[in-house]
Order: C-alpha cells, then structure tokens, then sequence
C-alpha cells in the first residue's frame, strides 16, 4: 500500500518543535491525517476535538508530563492506542507506563524511522502482526525465563521499587523500610489512579522463597488494571478492597504459585480524605489525626482458596501506616499538598 495511514487520525504529543516537525512529517508522507500537542494539557483540548485512532506521546514535558496524560486517558476510560517516544532512562517510568497499557516504548534518539513505521502500525493494524494466541506465548515465555532465573527476577524487582519521595494525585508521600541486606523483604507499589485518588500495596515476598518475588512481579503488573476494575464497577463510590484481595488469591492460584503471600492494599481518596486498608497476613499501625488504631494482619493469601481479612476505613488529610511482618517493617507516611 503507498499510503497505509489514509484514513488515520494521529495525535502527537511532543514538545520538542523539531522533533515533533519530523514525526509530522512523516506520518503525513504516509498518508495520516496529524494533529499535534506541545503538552498533555494541550492534548486533551485535542481529544475534544477529535477522537484520533492513535497517539504518539513524549514523556518529559511542561505543564502536564506523559505519565500524567496517559493515567487521565486511562481514568477516563479510553482505549485509543498509545505509543510513547521518550528520551528517559527511568526503568520505573518505563514500566509504569507498560502498566498503564501503552502499546510500545520507544527511546530518543530514533536512529531507525523503520522501527517507528513497524510500531505505528502494530498499534493501528494489530490484526496483521500478531495474534492474541502469540501475545499470550510471549507472555508466557517472558514469564517462564523469570521462573528459572530466580535472581534476574529479584533483580527487576529491585529496580522497580518507588521513589522514597514522590508526590502523586496532589498527594506528598515518602516511605522508610528496614529489611535484611540484599534479601528482598516487603515490596511496596504506589500509583496514581487519578488525580484525585491512589492506591499502594506491601507484599512479604520471605514466606514463599522465589514464588516471593514472582508473585511480587505478577502484582505489579495487574494491580492497577484490577482496582480499576474496582473503581468502575461501583461508579463513584469507593471501591471495595476485599473484592480485590479475592481477585489476587485467584490469580496467584492460577499462577500455579505456591506459598503464603502475606499482603496489605490501601486506597486513599484526596478529595474526600478517605483512607481504606486491609489485610490479609501483615499487621498495621496506622496513626491520623491524633488516634492510632491497630489492623490485625488476618490470613495470607494462598493459605486458603478462601480469604480471611481484616479492614479499617478513616478519615483525614495525613496519616502515617506502619506495616511489618517477616521480612522486616515499612513505614508509610502521606500528606496532601
């Protein structure tokens, strides 16, 4: 086909004038129809224009950076593709972006527009490249390499640990943790859902032994997708975090991982200082206001087809949760701005 983008709406998102000229241009020689962005503030007054049938998104930008943009997208429901063309070496933004569900990353400088004209149309004609049947052995045999590669896994692990400091859904955070030298202990994941809300984990991957960290990595990468699942089955209420805990037993079983994964998920709300935790095998202390309440730590997920948890909801706009369990203790602190 000499023109295979005829037909094609294409949103590029870049702040770099000529870099974003050049992707315009080419994109164009191929027939698309290009709208363009200086920011991801600019890209939504874009997507009420027009509902592009692609977006090509930089990461490091004013106003609002592509993280940012894509979590709005993502909160607003869309599914359009999204292909991120960023020059960051941050692994942690990289894959928090995978999670996000962008369909490819590619790093600056684009030394080979080939491998950009391959990653357009793999987001656009999905159906020519590959089938879900292929997407699945892939999945599979990423997976199969991090099961018999044990440190590999508790080395990416590593890597994508949080910032101690990050500010996310207007909202200060910073965490402390004391576990054993080298040794993964309790593995924490924080993300923004919205502006307005967040959610975060603490998994004890010492219980189980390598399944530990697999378990870790598995969470990783669904968490976000099953607490949306949450969020929008119960339109504006606050979602229900023992629905969720039941949904991870599940897959860890069907991971075919076996172990006691003790496990502790928090959701926070920033609009309506709402803070909902629940356990299931990790104790917590949480102090807010000027109470201190206790959250006994229930039962480990997969000690039982069933869960057995324990939860406990406040309010406020600061609080500190301390979690511990055998592989040592965390401390999480918020406030928000």
């Amino acid at each position: 086909m000499e023109k295979p983008l005829i037909g094609k709406k294409i949103l590029i998102i870049e702040d770099e004038v000529i870099f974003r000229s050049l992707l315009e241009n080419f994109l164009q020689a191929m027939g698309g129809e290009i709208a363009t962005a200086g920011d991801g503030l600019e890209g939504i007054e874009k997507l009420k224009v027009a509902a592009p049938d692609l977006i090509i998104c930089d990461l490091e930008m004013p106003r609002m950076n592509g993280i940012k943009f894509v979590e709005h997208l993502r909160t607003q429901g869309s599914v359009i593709p999204v292909l991120v063309i960023s020059a960051t070496e941050n692994m942690a933004d990289i894959a928090h972006v995978l999670r996000l569900g962008v369909q490819d990353v590619l790093l600056k400088p684009l030394k080979n527009l080939e491998r950009l004209r391959e990653a357009v149309y793999e987001c656009l004609y999905p159906s020519m490249f590959t089938s879900k049947v292929e997407e699945d052995e892939q999945l599979f045999q990423d997976w199969d390499a991090l099961v018999r590669d044990p440190s590999a896994a508790a080395k990416l692990l590593k890597q994508l640990q949080p910032p101690v400091q990050q500010t996310i859904a207007n909202c200060r955070i910073n965490y402390r943790q004391l576990t054993m030298a080298e040794q993964p202990g309790l593995v924490l994941d924080i993300a923004a859902l919205s502006d307005k809300d967040l959610a975060f984990y603490c998994l004890d991957v010492t219980r189980a032994g390598d399944n530990g960290v697999l378990a870790a990595l598995l969470l990783r990468a669904l968490f976000n997708g099953l607490l949306q699942e949450q969020i929008s089955e119960r339109k504006q209420r606050l979602p229900e975090l023992t629905g969720l805990l039941k949904q991870v037993n599940l897959l860890l079983r069907q991971a075919n991982l076996q172990g006691q994964f003790p496990l502790l998920v928090g959701y926070y709300h920033q609009t309506l200082k709402s803070l909902i935790l629940v356990s299931a095998g990790l104790n917590a202390t949480l102090n807010i206001n000027t109470h201190q309440i206790q959250l006994s730590n229930g039962v480990p997920l997969g000690t039982m087809g069933s869960t057995h948890l324990n939860q406990i909801s406040q309010k406020g706009d600061a609080w500190q949760c301390q979690v511990w369990g055998a592989g040592g203790r965390l401390r999480l602190m918020l406030a928000t701005d």
